[in-house]
């Protein structure tokens, strides 16, 4: 197996970003539900939906752990899941970009900054001539 090219370091080491900051959000979230016990408006803080949001997190971060390493080898079907992965991150980020909080605002625009980067280069044009290459699918 030959050593992915820069644009597919890059998109592996993104997706490896997201992936491990999705799982560790997974971690924290659990971290403080048994350290302080589940808070919040009850409409969404209530057992079943708190262990709802733990696992969907911890599942998005080990499916994107699974995609960096698709990128990593420079498999074709990373493109797809790495795509909707950053339009989902555009529709947290841009709200969260416009927030009043100095905290909300960095989180947001660094998420919108590392989205539509990740898009763009999961798009190129040398990228997708090696995936149109790939047979591996």
């Amino acid at each position: 197996m030959r050593a992915p090219g820069r644009p597919f370091a890059i998109l592996a080491g993104v997706a490896a970003i997201e992936g491990l900051v999705l799982a560790g959000y997974a971690g924290f979230d659990l971290v403080s539900v048994v350290r302080y016990g589940i808070q919040g408006p009850s409409a969404v803080s209530n057992p079943p939906a708190v262990t709802l949001q733990i696992l969907i997190f911890a599942l998005f971060g080990a499916g994107l752990l699974l995609v960096a390493s698709g990128w990593w080898r420079m498999r074709r079907w990373a493109r797809a899941p790495f795509l909707l992965v950053q339009l989902l991150a555009l529709v947290v980020g841009v709200p969260l970009a416009q927030a009043s909080g100095s905290v909300e605002r960095i989180t947001g625009v660094a998420t919108v900054a590392v989205a539509v980067a990740g898009a763009v280069i999961a798009l190129l044009p040398a990228v997708s001539r090696e995936l149109g290459a790939d047979t591996r699918a």
